[in-house]
């Protein structure tokens, strides 16, 4: 599904051919299917409305009003039947029911970057909430929207929450002008916690491993620092030197080469094709001999949120390796290896690093960098893809199918899907 404006443009993921065509009221600021992709909500935040569509009953029809109350985030829950929305200045999330038509309230919501988090299998729900200048954590249960647990948790002022992927155990994080991550049980038990430092900045991002075992944690520091799942203590510290000295690191440096074309086939004016093979700069891997000094940037000290520590964190679905980037480096992605509690491989780019994401079937990293070209790692090796198509794509983002078999890649205006073959065993 696309967002066009005030459209909603539905498509077949294998053929591209346009399936519905839905209008909102207003232009569509926010998108996201529900579980089980029989419904689409759009969210209209400036009109505090959001409108839910149905792929098998194109006719049918729901509109959430939440009036002068306003609208700042919407949701689906994990049963793709109920939609919770929080109000202006957080005052509350409203969830509505889709097949009763009921609606629960949940007061106190918190204004952080991560405030609500869903277990795995949708059972339970955590909220981090802010009452009497204090932060909280409540635990419902997402069948009934009833209360399980409510506890106050020794930060602050919390930042983010996130459940292990088994849905046994809840993290939470403080902001960072605080080094503090904090594990909690299902019902409300402080399992440990940790602090690696006072008096500098602390914890930049999080993430889980697919199979709960380690958490591994972000710093400004620029290091990152893997807890196991048996005694929550620091198994490994990964450091992001600007010098990569280590003969056991591959090093692929991405150098551009001019596209050779070969004169017989020059026509003028050129055809299509030719022309944008002409002026599209192509490039390729090479890989460089250690010691590599990578390409580092001050960041800049009387500024918030400065460019330094590790901004970007995520485990392959094998749990084998574990992808990262520090911000001070902008260029290079580390992939770690779990198994060996190593660094593996780095990809040093041209371009500073916008968004990497893992094949969900297979320890297969996509990567772009703002440029018209998507970049692909595995342990078999590293490759560079020219998009092809017509004038300034520059991509920012992307997507993997669930199947592992295509991508999304998003530009400022335009997306467009890049499909992958898969080998015959």
């Amino acid at each position: 599904a696309s967002c066009v404006q005030y459209r909603l443009v539905v498509r077949d993921a294998s053929t591209l051919q346009i399936l519905q065509l839905y209008t909102c009221l207003d232009q569509i600021q926010y998108m996201e299917w529900s579980s089980d992709s029989l419904f689409i909500l759009c969210a209209m935040y400036k009109r505090g409305v959001v409108q839910v569509w149905s792929l098998e009953q194109p006719d049918w029809h729901c509109k959430i009003d939440e009036g002068s109350a306003g609208l700042v985030a919407s949701c689906w829950s994990p049963d793709g039947r109920h939609i919770l929305n929080t109000t202006e200045f957080h005052l509350r999330i409203t969830v509505w029911s889709l097949c009763t038509k009921s609606v629960s309230y949940i007061k106190y919501p918190k204004a952080c970057q991560q405030g609500i988090a869903f277990t795995k299998d949708g059972r339970y729900m955590a909220v981090a909430e802010r009452r009497d200048c204090k932060d909280f954590i409540s635990i419902f249960v997402c069948s009934d929207w009833q209360l399980l647990r409510h506890f106050d948790t020794e930060t602050q002022d919390l930042f983010g929450i996130e459940w292990a992927p088994n849905g046994c155990v809840l993290a939470a994080w403080d902001t960072c002008l605080e080094y503090k991550i904090l594990l909690y049980s299902l019902d409300g038990r402080l399992l440990s916690a940790y602090r690696a430092y006072e008096w500098s900045l602390g914890i930049k991002s999080a993430a889980w491993s697919p199979s709960s075992q380690f958490l591994a944690i972000g710093s400004y520091d620029e290091k990152v620092r893997i807890l196991n799942h048996v005694t929550w203590k620091k198994i490994a510290e990964f450091e992001h030197p600007a010098t990569i000295a280590s003969t056991k690191t591959i090093v692929y440096k991405e150098v551009e080469k001019s596209p050779s074309v070969e004169t017989e086939r020059l026509s003028f004016p050129p055809t299509r094709t030719l022309a944008s093979s002409l002026f599209s700069t192509q490039s390729k891997y090479d890989i460089s001999q250690v010691p590599v000094s990578l390409h580092c940037v001050k960041p800049v000290a009387d500024r918030a949120n400065p460019k330094m520590g590790i901004g970007m964190l995520a485990f392959s679905p094998d749990n084998c390796f574990l992808a990262t980037r520090n911000d001070n480096i902008p260029n290079a992605v580390w992939i770690w290896d779990i198994q060996k509690l190593k660094l593996f491989v780095v990809l040093e780019q041209l371009c500073a690093i916008q968004s990497f994401q893992w094949d969900p079937r297979q320890p297969r990293l996509a990567v772009c960098t703002g440029n018209s070209k998507v970049y692909l790692w595995s342990p078999a090796g590293c490759v560079s893809v020219q998009v092809p198509v017509e004038g300034d794509f520059q991509i920012v983002s992307l997507s993997w199918h669930s199947s592992g078999d295509s991508m999304v890649l998003l530009s400022k205006d335009n997306f467009c899907v890049c499909y992958l073959e898969r080998e015959e065993v």
